[in-house]
């Protein structure tokens, strides 16, 4: 899947016209849901509901036909439904279809407005997100860019050798091959060909890697995020002693990288190997926010959305699966809650989410339990200098 950016995410947020559909739903990466098409059907199912809404609306069949062709055509797209994440994202209106596949676990649901409903991607440009992949093997070498939910390879292609033989010489699989098979007479597994680490072979890993690490040295010269090695446990060691980047992460992604489908899952796994690095940044807020005195802290939404107009938010801290409808007036700092979606307000959540988001604010999704303050579904974190 394609890296979503921040440009993308601000260009959907100003996005806006008198119908904008956004559409989310749960995916599933494969197995039986796959095949019984499940993913196609909860977009088919949310579909329906929205061209019915649209209808009560009193929107002419022409213009719900216009808004619903790339959606049709997406739903029939059996190469596309075979190549997906924990979740899909859509945004739709005329003359526009956006569509991301990531790792978030959405609950299926819509949203029919003026603009297009981002809170629920918000959390991707917060925090410690981007890091890179190095998925490696001695017949293979890959390098990915990834955030918390995207992921795309990076061409490393003339930079690296790509396997153990164009840096230590191609007789290198003929002398593995021998072994291997004096090896299985005497009933050692191998696996693709090649022995694990024995002490005469180390030297042809280190100086292939070291080779790797020389070429990965143009790319990541000057970036302070980490790099997680995704290899078998018995290279890491290795590659720990020819590395030179700085924020190499000190833990690699377990198993063998030939297991995994794709990079989805392979993204998956990691996600979860840095689980650690990406809970930190959250953690340091939250006690921030509970140990700060009071006028560096707001949890009232009357107060919290002048206050981000004015560009005083650092962090906002958002109850997940809730919302806040009603009206904001920027010219009076006027907010009005009211209950319920009507035609003449909005989600004051999405609204604040989009707003911190253009002024390089972090934004977390939180359920109600972890909320700062419980008894608001929308906690701030004023900045020092305003």
């Amino acid at each position: 899947m394609s890296i979503l950016s921040k440009e993308e995410f601000l260009d959907l947020a100003q996005f806006n016209n008198e119908i904008c559909v956004s559409i989310f739903i749960p995916t599933h990466r494969g197995g039986k849901e796959v095949l019984e098409e499940q993913n196609s059907l909860h977009l088919k199912s949310q579909w329906k509901e929205i061209k019915d809404k649209l209808s009560e609306k009193g929107i002419s069949k022409e213009r719900i036909a216009t808004i619903g062709e790339p959606i049709n055509k997406l739903i029939d797209d059996k190469s596309f439904w075979r190549h997906q994440s924990d979740g899909l994202a859509i945004f739709a209106s005329e003359g526009i279809l956006k569509k991301y596949t990531l790792p978030i676990n959405f609950e299926a649901h819509h949203y029919i407005a003026k603009e297009f409903y981002l809170k629920p991607l918000a959390p991707i440009f917060s925090g410690n997100g981007r890091f890179y992949i190095l998925e490696l093997q001695i017949f293979n070498v890959a390098l990915y860019e990834a955030t918390r939910y995207s992921i795309g390879k990076v061409d490393v292609e003339d930079l690296t050798p790509s396997r153990l033989e164009d840096r230590v010489g191609y007789d290198y699989e003929d002398q593995n091959r021998k072994h291997k098979t004096q090896h299985n007479m005497g009933g050692v597994a191998t696996q693709h060909g090649y022995e694990p680490a024995t002490r005469e072979r180390k030297d042809e890993f280190l100086r292939f890697f070291r080779a790797v690490d020389q070429g990965l040295d143009t790319i990541l010269h000057d970036e302070k995020v980490p790099l997680v090695v995704a290899c078998q446990d018995y290279l890491f060691p290795i590659y720990q002693e020819a590395n030179t980047y700085k924020n190499l992460y000190q833990k690699c992604v377990p198993g063998n990288p030939s297991d995994y489908r794709n990079m989805l899952d392979l993204h998956a796994k990691t996600i979860e190997t840095l689980e650690p690095f990406f809970e930190k940044e959250k953690n340091e807020k939250l006690k921030e926010f509970n140990e700060l005195p009071p006028e560096r802290t707001s949890t009232k939404i009357t107060d919290i959305l002048p206050s981000i107009i004015e560009g005083k938010v650092d962090t906002l801290f958002l109850e997940n699966r809730e919302d806040i409808f009603g009206t904001f007036n920027e010219e009076n700092m006027k907010v009005e809650i009211q209950d319920g979606q009507t035609e003449d307000n909005v989600s004051l959540m999405n609204l604040a989410a989009k707003k911190v988001m253009e002024q390089g604010g972090s934004i977390f999704l939180l359920e109600s339990a972890f909320m700062p303050e419980k008894e608001s579904k929308m906690n701030a974190l004023l900045r020092y200098n305003y």
